[in-house]
């Protein structure tokens, strides 16, 4: 069990990593899509030759459409976010949001139930985002008006909402993933999800017309950021042919304070102890909901 643990917390530092890059990039959108076009064009070979030497069946090839589709949503959502919030408030609700999910699923349409701990590991979570979005907190100016108070409100809970929607699409395609597993392997399915990731932003990048602008600007954090987001991916398909989802799922979730540090101590963004202490809150309710819930 020692190999899928460590697979797994290596997956969830290069997430938080390139994940700190693409806030620092200049176009989210463009960002994004070059670090896994990269990819795309290396392991397209071992796609092709792989679906040539082991045809899939009709059911097959519609679970790995599915894939697609997800991952086309989960990369536009995933570039909306990256623009509207900061790097410590978003990551920590986008990673804990499918631990979230999956047990309240579970407990309201399933029959199943939750212990103690699972329920204390939900309401850690809860807070969590409930904090990091300025849920209930008061206005730093008693001299703002109502209108400019709402505003304020309103922009800090968009992008909370917006990391909600891309912690639910993460949830499906992981899902979905895991049962492709079944007919294909981990780097013939990562071109998969490669390629729905960049079909999803490439209306963006073909409208945008700044793709030189952005290589000229960061082009040596793209070409680490090629390796780092399908590497994240990679070695977590790798630890999920070795062990149960639900085992390892949570761990990856470590991400949400690295990045968490990531950004307050190189993205300089602001309220560094309220985050941190989130990003702690958040992660121990993973822990308490995927290991004892």
């Amino acid at each position: 069990m020692l190999l899928p643990i460590l697979l797994v917390l290596a997956s969830g530092m290069c997430h938080a990593v390139w994940s700190m890059f693409t806030k620092r990039s200049r176009d989210k959108s463009i960002f994004l899509w070059s670090i896994m076009m990269i990819s795309t064009i290396l392991l397209f070979p071992i796609l092709i030759s792989e679906l040539w030497t082991h045809p899939l069946t009709a059911g097959a090839y519609a679970l790995l459409l599915l894939s697609v589709a997800l991952q086309a949503l989960y990369s536009w959502l995933l570039s909306r976010t990256y623009e509207m919030g900061d790097l410590s408030q978003i990551y920590p609700v986008m990673r804990g949001t499918s631990t979230l999910l999956i047990p309240l699923i579970g407990v309201l349409f399933l029959g199943e139930s939750l212990s103690v701990y699972g329920w204390a590991g939900i309401a850690f979570m809860l807070g969590g985002f409930a904090v990091l979005s300025g849920l209930g907190s008061r206005s730093s100016s008693a001299s703002l008006s109502a209108s400019t108070s709402a505003a304020s409100r309103k922009s800090g809970y968009t992008p909370i909402l917006m990391a909600l929607c891309v912690g639910l699409c993460t949830t499906c395609y992981v899902f979905v993933d895991k049962l492709n597993l079944q007919h294909m392997s981990p780097l013939a399915l990562l071109e998969v999800t490669n390629i729905g990731f960049v079909a999803g932003l490439t209306p963006a990048v073909l409208k945008s017309h700044k793709l030189l602008e952005e290589w000229k600007s960061n082009k040596f954090t793209i070409l680490l950021g090629s390796v780092l987001n399908p590497g994240s991916y990679l070695l977590f398909l790798f630890a999920l042919q070795q062990a149960p989802l639900a085992h390892i799922s949570p761990l990856r979730e470590i991400g949400t304070i690295f990045a968490t540090f990531l950004g307050i101590l190189l993205l300089k963004e602001q309220q560094g102890l309220r985050r941190i202490l989130c990003s702690v809150v958040i992660f121990g309710g993973i822990l308490l909901v995927g290991v004892w819930g």
